[in-house]
């Protein structure tokens, strides 16, 4: 599986704090071994992110994808990074 970003994920990583860019780099590593690893708890989302999937950075922080099929292969196409708690704020704030 190929990797993306969004440039927007690309930013927010750059600012996000070193212990939380290592463990996105630890936790990548084993998402490329297996997309499906149970330390990731990859799963799919509802609502406002029905199509996307998640995995855990941390105990606190998510990353958001996009599965995207290409002639040549998926690619996961990285688009948010966020907290638990920034991920539900922002969509309750859309309803």
């Amino acid at each position: 599986m190929k990797l993306q970003y969004d440039p927007s994920f690309i930013k927010k990583l750059k600012k996000a704090d070193v212990k939380i860019r290592r463990a996105f780099e630890k936790q990548l590593v084993i998402f490329l071994k297996n997309p499906f690893d149970l330390q990731l708890n990859n799963h799919k989302l509802h609502e406002e992110y029905i199509g996307l999937r998640s995995i855990d950075i941390t105990a606190d922080y998510r990353a958001i994808y996009e599965e995207v099929q290409m002639e040549d292969g998926e690619i996961a196409y990285f688009t948010i990074l966020g907290t638990h708690k920034e991920l539900y704020r922002h969509y309750s704030q859309e309803n």
